[in-house]
């Protein structure tokens, strides 16, 4: 079921792609840093979205693996002592 989900998504991801492509035919000139690039508006469109997408992504995937990694620090870290000592409170008590 999840395989047949990711495979629809995955689909579904690359007809819209095709969509929005197809309704933006129009040529647009992109200035970068070292050229020009011209190319069509919907893939141009299509690129900015999937590289926002895999940025947005690994960005949440870098603050997951930290609170995860602060998780396990705090995990390890000192706990506090238990009222009445380290050992309980009733272990060392005489018997009478």
């Amino acid at each position: 079921m999840q395989r047949f989900l990711a495979v629809g998504s995955i689909v579904l991801a690359a007809l819209l792609a095709l969509l929005v492509s197809a309704t933006n035919p129009g040529r647009v000139e992109i200035e970068l840093a070292f050229g020009r690039l011209v190319s069509p508006l919907g893939l141009a469109l299509v690129i900015a979205f999937t590289l926002g997408l895999v940025f947005g992504l690994a960005s949440r995937v870098y603050w997951v693996a930290e609170l995860l990694n602060e998780r396990g620090r705090l995990r390890r870290g000192p706990r506090p002592r238990p009222p009445g000592g380290p050992r309980g409170r009733f272990c060392c008590q005489k018997k009478t």
